[in-house]
C-alpha cells in the first residue's frame, strides 16, 4: 500500500482553524508535516495546535486576516522565523455570504468577499513560492468552489472570485515552475459548521438525493485525500491541475441548477 509521508516538511493552511480547512491541517500533521495555522481568531488557531501538538504533532498558531495584504507579509515571515519556511501552502480561507439580489450586494460586501477569497491567495502564493523555489522545490494547493461552474445570482461576487482563484493556479503554476507545483482542489457541498444551516436541511437533502451521483454532501474529512495527494511526490507530474471532491455535483444527474439555500 502506497502511504503519504510528509515528514520533515512544513505546510501553511489559511482558514486552517475550522470546516474543511480544519480537516486539512488534521490530515497534514497526520502525515506528518509541521502546521502553521492560519486565520482571523488566533485563539482557534491556538487550540487546534494544542490539539496537533498533544496527539504528537508540531503546529503554530497565526492571527491572519485574509483580506490584509499586510497580514500576508507577516505570516511569511512569521512562518520563516518559526519554521525556516514552508513547503506547502493550502490557500483554503474563504467566505461566501449571500444577497437578495445583485441590485442589493453593497459596495462593502463586494469589496470583502473579493478580498477574502483572492487577496491573499494571489499574494501568498507569490510570496511562498518564491521562497519555496528558492529553497528548490514546494506545493502550493488553492481550494476553489463548484460555485465556479454553477453560479447562482445570490452569490455572484463569490463565484468570479473563486473563478480567479482557477486563474491564479495556472499562472503560477507556469511562474514557479518547474520546482513549485500549483494546483486546485474544488470541492462541491459539504457539511461544515458554516454550511450546517441549509446542508442538514430538509430541502438539501432531497436535493442531494435526487441530483448528486453519491447523493449527498461531503464531509470535511473527504476532502483531505485530494490535498495529501497534490502535497506529496505522488503528484510530481501534476500542476495546473484541478481535482473535483464534489460528489459528483459538477455533473449533477437533473437540470436542476442550485441546491437550495
Amino acid at each position: 500500500m502506497v502511504s503519504i509521508d510528509l515528514s520533515g516538511k512544513v505546510a501553511v493552511v489559511t482558514g486552517g482553524s475550522r470546516g474543511l480547512g480544519l480537516a486539512i491541517s488534521r490530515g497534514l500533521a497526520e502525515a506528518g508535516a509541521a502546521v502553521a495555522i492560519a486565520s482571523r481568531k488566533l485563539e482557534s488557531c491556538q487550540a487546534v495546535a494544542e490539539e496537533i501538538v498533544a496527539a504528537g504533532g508540531q503546529a503554530s498558531a497565526h492571527a491572519f486576516h485574509a483580506g490584509r495584504w499586510a497580514d500576508c507579509d507577516r505570516l511569511a515571515a512569521e512562518v520563516a522565523e518559526r519554521w525556516g519556511g514552508a513547503q506547502i501552502l493550502v490557500n483554503n480561507v474563504g467566505k461566501s455570504p449571500v444577497a437578495p439580489s445583485s441590485l442589493e450586494t453593497s459596495e462593502e460586501l463586494y469589496d470583502m468577499v473579493f478580498a477574502v477569497n483572492l487577496k491573499s491567495v494571489f499574494r501568498l502564493s507569490a510570496l511562498f513560492g518564491e521562497q519555496m523555489r528558492a529553497a528548490g522545490g514546494g506545493s502550493i494547493i488553492n481550494i476553489s468552489s463548484t460555485g465556479t461552474q454553477r453560479p447562482d445570482p445570490s452569490f455572484a461576487p463569490y463565484a468570479a472570485a473563486k473563478t480567479g482563484v482557477h486563474l491564479y493556479t495556472e499562472t503560477f503554476a507556469q511562474e514557479l515552475g518547474p520546482k513549485v507545483r500549483v494546483n486546485t482542489v474544488m470541492p462541491g457541498p459539504f457539511h461544515t459548521d458554516a454550511t450546517k444551516a441549509w446542508s442538514r436541511s430538509e430541502g438539501f437533502t432531497d436535493y442531494a438525493r435526487r441530483v448528486l451521483p453519491l447523493g449527498r454532501a461531503g464531509e470535511p474529512q473527504e476532502i483531505v485525500g485530494a490535498v495529501l495527494y497534490l502535497a506529496s511526490d505522488l503528484a510530481a507530474f501534476t500542476t495546473g491541475a484541478c481535482i473535483k471532491v464534489d460528489g459528483g455535483h459538477s455533473i449533477s444527474k437533473s437540470g436542476d441548477s442550485q441546491p437550495p439555500s
